[in-house]
């Protein structure tokens, strides 16, 4: 198990559980004692966790993990949701994509489909406010890249903040692609942190369609900062593991669901 995953993990079960012991976390990842050790002392000084004698304590406040701890969770069911997303551009289209590892992934698609890759054809424009998503696609001759300026937000990668917005501003989208931390009927559209919400707004608003990527997980979930009401949403691609219940719901509303 890679030290990334290793860590998610480790996260994940505090979430769960509140507290947990160094032979707890050693027997449940199968790791030795020695490696959970270094990592609960690494996560400590990252003020991931709060460490004990003998192991340690979830954080009184929630917070936001780092983008590269959570390319672990879901892997399967963000790689099929990227490919059904992928569905929707076609050549020429410009894009808008916030950052997350859906959206993430989503742009790896994007850039391996053979369709999109055709030298005499339209190339397709991608907008975003991601580090890692420009880093990754600016040596694909077929993609056209444009990114904001902004703050860099170590968490996500994400450039926020009013040089953001002063590009955005500027652009017209024909789709925009919106990875979010928690999607709802009720609450709409969230994230974790408020900078990113209002850049996410704008994103979506200079857009003709708007689609939300997101799995299951996030669906019913809560968060600090609303990008937008359900009402603002054109569609939501997600994994299968969502609820009858729940697709009916949005249905209702007024959002295509897409199953992956």
């Amino acid at each position: 198990m890679a030290r990334y995953e290793r860590w998610n993990a480790i996260l994940e079960l505090l979430a769960q559980e509140g507290r947990l012991s160094v032979e707890e976390a050693a027997a449940s990842l199968s790791v030795s004692t020695a490696t959970i050790r270094r990592d609960f002392d690494q996560l400590a000084q990252q003020q991931m966790l709060m460490r004990t004698r003998g192991g340690a304590v979830a954080q009184s406040v929630s917070y936001d993990l780092p983008l590269r701890y959570k390319t672990a969770r879901h892997a399967g069911e963000k790689h099929r949701i990227a490919e059904k997303a992928a569905e929707l551009v076609g050549p020429g289209a410009i894009v808008g994509m916030n950052g997350g590892t859906t959206t993430s992934e989503l742009a790896r698609v994007l850039a391996t489909r053979a369709d999109l890759n055709a030298e005499t054809g339209p190339r397709v424009t991608i907008v975003t406010n991601a580090l890692n998503i420009a880093n990754e696609l600016t040596l694909r001759p077929h993609i056209k890249i444009v990114l904001t300026g902004g703050v860099a937000r170590p968490q996500s990668y994400e450039l926020i903040g009013p040089l953001a917005e002063g590009v955005l501003e500027q652009v017209t989208l024909d789709i925009a692609f919106i990875g979010v931390n928690a999607i709802g009927v009720e609450g709409g559209a969230g994230a974790h942190h408020e900078g990113e919400a209002s850049v996410n707004h704008l994103l979506m608003s200079r857009a003709a369609k708007v689609v939300v990527v997101a799995d299951s997980s996030k669906v019913g979930a809560r968060a600090f900062a609303r990008i937008c009401p359900i009402d603002e949403v054109d569609a939501l691609v997600t994994d299968k593991n969502m609820t009858e219940e729940a697709a009916g719901d949005f249905a209702d509303a007024g959002v295509e669901v897409i199953r992956a």
